[in-house]
């Protein structure tokens, strides 16, 4: 007998049968129930696959590529250092002429406050113009003392020297009453 002639026995064919039905069966029932949840499931994993193996495979560039030469690891601490001493000068340099503006700024609004203190004795004006031109910030301790209040404007019509706005249009009944609760009247 040739292996091309040999038939396959019943019992093989008919489990064969039983499985290729249970097949059918499971996963069509499975696909018809859950087919949409394993459709997104399937495409979500091939999203995340995409974007952690590009990060995965990059991690691992990355890390193969490092200097195994101790030399060139000492080369780059030494630039780093020295890129980090050269940053902290220029920083320094630059408070010190801020402390340097800062302290000439209150030189010169000491040397203003005594002028204005030294007329003011002599009976002059405490005011004088600022040579600075910067708008000055007044003080709790100058604005109280340098600025006299000003009188306020008297805004009662001159006909009616006895109008109050609180108390309606006419005279001493008190007339205000509160409004109705409820929507508005809005359209």
């Amino acid at each position: 007998m040739e292996m091309g002639d040999q038939e396959v026995p019943p019992a093989q064919q008919e489990l064969e049968m039983d499985f290729t039905s249970f097949l059918q069966e499971t996963v069509g029932s499975a696909l018809s129930s859950y087919g949409w949840f394993i459709l997104f499931g399937c495409i979500l994993l091939y999203i995340l696959k995409q974007k952690f193996s590009s990060n995965f495979s990059s991690l691992l560039a990355s890390a193969q590529t490092a200097p195994a030469d101790p030399d060139e690891v000492v080369r780059r601490q030494e630039a780093v250092a020295a890129a980090r001493l050269r940053m902290q000068q220029e920083l320094d340099a630059q408070a010190e002429r801020y402390k340097e503006k800062q302290r000439q700024l209150e030189e010169e609004k000491r040397r203003q406050k005594i002028e204005s203190w030294e007329s003011m004795k002599e009976g002059r004006s405490y005011k004088v113009a600022s040579p600075i031109s910067q708008p000055q910030e007044p003080s709790a301790s100058t604005s109280a003392s340098s600025s006299a209040p000003k009188p306020k404007p008297d805004r009662r019509p001159l006909r009616d020297a006895g109008y109050n706005p609180l108390t309606g249009s006419g005279g001493g009944t008190c007339a205000w009453r509160p409004g109705r609760r409820g929507p508005s009247a809005g359209g």
